[in-house]
């Protein structure tokens, strides 16, 4: 039986996405908006459609503006929310998007009660509290895209110090998707060679500062928009990890109960996702000084959860 996996959210992430999963052939897709955009959705999936006999792959997209047609999807990636400005932090973006991830999800629990949630909305960890407590999906069903981005743009910044391939680059990134977020240059390799004897203490510093300012640096250049090339991939490696039951190690927002010493929220750690979405958590002997910043960074997650009305 084919897989289904409901993209929602039409804008530059959800198509994109929608556009990367079709190509990588493991599913097919809905792309899936409100009726205010009738014709959005279905026009951009069109168009990818129009593109696979030029790249060579079947993998079919269906746009609408009905949650009926999304029944019974396997994977539900959740992109719908307002987008980032020049000068607003994520957490501006709390409320409004809260009542927006909070009606979406009531809508694909219903009809794809079986489903695993991946969350793309900002602010991430929130938003994906949101999800849990609307689904009431178990919280091995419910999962924030935040760390393999993160980790991605940390790869990038390595790579081009080093003036590597960033095939040779590893990197973690725990923590909250904010500016509390915490890069571990010590678990950061370069083909198995720890990223602290590769480079001075100083350039690490502004690597790990450059990859805390990720998103607000893309923001900063775009003027009107915010960053979905990456969000985008970052997703799709998610999302195949989880229909290919790879068991693979990711650093994602999952829901901790005690895990490195945190309690009832979404926290960036490396997590094995399979078939089941998050089917353990990995957790690293950090020292006390990581460890302190860890439990930081979930402090200021709590904050924001205490927001949401």
């Amino acid at each position: 039986m084919q897989n289904k996996v409901t993209v929602v959210g039409a804008g530059n992430v959800g198509a994109t996405l929608a556009q990367r999963l079709a190509e990588m052939e493991i599913a097919d897709v809905v792309l899936v908006d409100i009726p205010q955009v009738e014709g959005m959705p279905q026009g951009k999936s069109l168009d990818i459609r129009e593109s696979a006999p030029i790249y060579g792959y079947d993998g079919r997209v269906t746009g609408t503006t009905s949650y009926e047609a999304t029944a019974g999807s396997d994977v539900v990636i959740i992109t719908a929310g307002i987008p980032r400005k020049p000068g607003m932090s994520r957490d501006d973006l709390l409320n409004t998007n809260a009542a927006i991830v909070g009606s979406v999800t009531e809508q694909v629990a219903r009809l794809s009660p079986k489903s695993i949630l991946i969350i793309v909305s900002n602010p991430l960890d929130a938003m994906c509290l949101v999800a849990l407590r609307t689904s009431k999906f178990p919280k091995s069903r419910v999962i924030g895209m935040a760390g393999v981005l993160d980790s991605a743009r940390m790869r990038l910044f390595i790579a081009e110090a080093l003036a590597v391939s960033v095939e040779n680059v590893h990197a973690m990134v725990l923590g909250g998707h904010g500016d509390t977020m915490v890069p571990l240059p010590r678990f950061s390799t370069v083909n198995g060679i720890p990223v602290t004897e590769l480079l001075p203490k100083e350039t690490i510093e502004k690597i790990n500062q450059r990859t805390r300012d990720g998103g607000a640096e893309i923001v900063k250049l775009l003027k009107t928009g915010s960053a979905y090339y990456a969000p985008s991939a970052s997703a799709a490696e998610m999302t195949e990890a989880i229909l290919k039951d790879k068991k693979k190690i990711l650093p994602c927002a999952v829901y901790l109960e005690g895990e490195y010493g945190v309690n009832g929220v979404f926290v960036g750690v490396p997590a094995k996702l399979g078939r089941n979405g998050v089917e353990s958590v990995v957790q690293l002997n950090l020292t006390v000084e990581e460890r302190s910043a860890l439990q930081k960074s979930a402090q200021a997650v709590k904050e924001v959860a205490a927001a949401l009305k």
